[in-house]
């Protein structure tokens, strides 16, 4: 063992005295740790761009910015992107693809029209790494979807065309989950919504839940495919009524006992989705979370270590079931190295779930006993303790760089293989 090695070592043994004496067991929170997937989002590789032939502009409310050199252009170029990633990240995780990231051959195939075909080389890739895939349909950036509606449109035909794209993923999502031996998240977002004031607000939204039923009426493994829907309090053209709104939402998967997705990105700023874990999973057997960050909006920032994301691990520990909470990634950011983004991003979520396997008893002990002046003490005091060497030897263990190490492993992808790319 090297020195480096031996420093992480003697550090974590001394950590896990500690936490010891405050009756908290390391190497079972580790354990806990190592067996929780995050599901990395195949679009900050490549900017939200897809492998359709013929893909319309963005839209749905969404932006990526910066022109940072290197984007996958290919899903030969986006899969070792990702595996470059996965190779400094503790643990085993997913992959989060979208519709339009299926290979077509050439061909132009509409969004009504797709296979679990089209993303063969996918599973095959995923089932040599042991990786379980899951899958969104892609209601944006399409002629279908110009006007901002999609299952809520007025149109029939347009709405049927939608529908049968969903029905598709949902196929897709099966497919995955089937060949890989592990449900497959599948979560519907459409951006349908008014950027003025609408006459309507019932219409558009009595519309939608009758496409969603139409989406979900075909029976498929839960063991297989998991439906998940996805709220948003505004979008850009979508700012005076998103017709997919919280409250929609959540009455449909009350009713429809479908999981709900929340996105840290799709509320208010004030609000924080770390206090709706714990009411929704009261009335819903498992959820989604998208974990990004915004910033003044829902701007997709890269994943950091702050507050926000502590208070969200906290809950997805205290609900007592990990496995309720599905977590997956969602932020493009295209002024830094992206490989880097999904580096930072999953190393901060699965550092802030470390954190909170790690809090000591004593904390909900004071809380219960009505002690609230210790338990803000005891919570402040938490802070200090020495959780970092406990995350260098998870890293070390799993085999992935310790503390910044893995930036040097991601700047040499870059110069040997992002670089290169013109």
């Amino acid at each position: 063992m090297n020195t480096g090695a031996n420093q992480v070592d003697a550090a974590y043994r001394l950590a896990r005295e500690r936490y010891a004496a405050l009756g908290v067991d390391t190497e079972r929170a580790l354990a806990t740790l190592a067996d929780f997937p995050v599901s990395l989002h195949c679009w900050q590789g490549d900017d939200v761009v897809g492998f359709e032939q013929a893909g319309g502009a963005l839209g749905g409310g969404l932006a990526v910015t910066g022109n940072y050199p290197g984007r996958a252009r290919t899903p030969d170029e986006l899969r070792s992107d990702i595996d470059a990633a996965l190779a400094v990240i503790p643990g085993r995780h997913r992959l989060n693809l979208h519709a339009f990231y299926g290979e077509f051959g050439g061909r132009t195939v509409d969004r009504d029209a797709i296979e679990p075909e089209h993303f063969a080389a996918w599973i095959a890739w995923a089932r040599e790494r042991g990786v379980g895939l899951d899958f969104n349909p892609t209601c944006f950036a399409h002629p279908h979807a110009a006007d901002g509606f999609t299952l809520s449109h007025a149109d029939a035909a347009v709405r049927r065309f939608w529908i049968e794209h969903c029905r598709r993923a949902r196929r897709i999502g099966a497919a995955f989950g089937r060949a890989l031996g592990t449900p497959c998240v599948t979560n519907v977002w459409v951006p349908d919504g008014f950027k003025d004031t609408p006459a309507d607000r019932c219409g558009p939204r009595q519309r939608l839940a009758e496409s969603l039923d139409d989406v979900f009426q075909e029976s498929l493994p839960p063991e297989h495919v998991l439906d998940a829907v996805e709220p948003k309090l505004f979008g850009i053209g979508s700012e005076s009524c998103t017709v997919g709104s919280a409250e929609f939402y959540l009455g449909y998967c009350i009713s429809r006992r479908t999981l709900l997705c929340l996105d840290a990105g799709h509320f208010h700023p004030t609000e924080s989705i770390a206090d709706k874990i714990s009411a929704v999973l009261l009335w819903l057997p498992e959820i989604l979370l998208h974990v990004s960050r915004g910033v003044r909006w829902d701007s997709d920032h890269v994943v950091t270590f702050n507050d926000d994301l502590l208070a969200i691990a906290r809950e997805i520990v205290a609900v007592g079931n990990p496995a309720r909470v599905h977590v997956g990634l969602d932020y493009f950011d295209a002024s830094i190295n992206r490989v880097a983004a999904w580096a930072i991003g999953t190393r901060n979520m699965l550092r802030a779930l470390l954190v909170a396997l790690l809090e000591p008893p004593g904390i909900l002990l004071a809380e219960r006993e009505g002690d609230f002046t210790a338990r803000l003490a005891l919570q402040e005091e938490a802070r200090s303790l020495p959780f970092g060497a406990v995350w260098d030897w998870h890293c070390q263990v799993q085999g992935v760089p310790v503390g910044d190490a893995w930036l040097d492993v991601v700047r040499h992808y870059e110069r040997d293989v992002t670089s290169r790319r013109t």
